[in-house]
């Protein structure tokens, strides 16, 4: 009796083609997403039960500095690459004409760009 080949498994997939590791990468930058979320959780909780000080005590330190500036990277890039796929995702037909790929991404990095100015002068301007 013989037995059955089993292929090994390659761990390394993703690393064979550069849109499998973009793709891997954008997976991964998820995590940082939901780390950004709880991020923000506490400081709302932080605000709501008055332990402010401490958070703000919290924020300041090194390493959490260093995580959310890898965060923030990581959803940058988690942001962008999302609105670059919306339109392999949306088909917008206007009177039976199909809008263009860049027009689609243009109106959501335009979008994009204007809601992050907006928050930029909300949070930025001298009280």
């Amino acid at each position: 009796m013989t037995e059955t080949y089993v292929r090994g498994r390659d761990r390394l997939w993703f690393a064979r083609s550069r849109r499998y590791t973009l793709f891997v990468l954008r997976e991964l930058t998820s995590v940082f997403v939901a780390w950004t979320v709880a991020f923000l959780l506490m400081m709302i909780a932080a605000l709501a039960g008055g332990g402010y000080d401490d958070f703000v005590a919290l924020a300041g330190q090194p390493w959490m500095i260093a995580i959310n500036v890898v965060a923030l990277a990581a959803t940058g890039f988690h942001a962008l690459t999302f609105l670059n796929l919306a339109p392999k995702a949306t088909v917008v037909r206007l009177d039976g004409w199909r809008v263009p790929a860049w027009m689609i991404q243009g109106g959501n990095h335009s979008a994009w760009l204007l809601v992050s100015a907006v928050v930029a002068y909300v949070v930025l301007r001298s009280p």
